[in-house]
């Protein structure tokens, strides 16, 4: 069984024992997490897609962990104005492994 979920503005197709990264959670390492905007669910030949949701259907999860990831450096320079910039950024993630999926 599949089912694609939005959460933090990006779609993912998930199953179950699938582990993803997600943009941060307000949750600790070990909660349980509930995504209730299920998209379309895949059992098997047999699909449902929403309206613009599945009613009823609902992805459960657990956070493994949350952390940062590597960083990006942004460099901005205009060439012959001695302009030069460098900005670094690491982007907050969760990482939910996918327990169950109930249509």
């Amino acid at each position: 069984m599949k089912a694609i979920i939005v959460t933090g503005g990006k779609q993912y197709t998930v199953s179950e024992g699938d582990v993803i990264y997600v943009e941060k959670l307000n949750a600790e390492d070990g909660d349980a997490v509930t995504f209730d905007q299920v998209l379309a669910i895949v059992n098997g030949k047999e699909t449902v897609f929403g309206t613009p949701v599945v009613d009823g259907a609902s992805v459960k999860g657990s956070v493994v962990k949350s952390g940062r990831g590597k960083k990006i450096r942004v460099y901005k320079m205009k060439p012959k104005k001695g302009y030069r910039r460098t900005q670094g950024h690491r982007q907050p993630y969760t990482k939910v492994q996918i327990d169950s999926i109930t249509a």
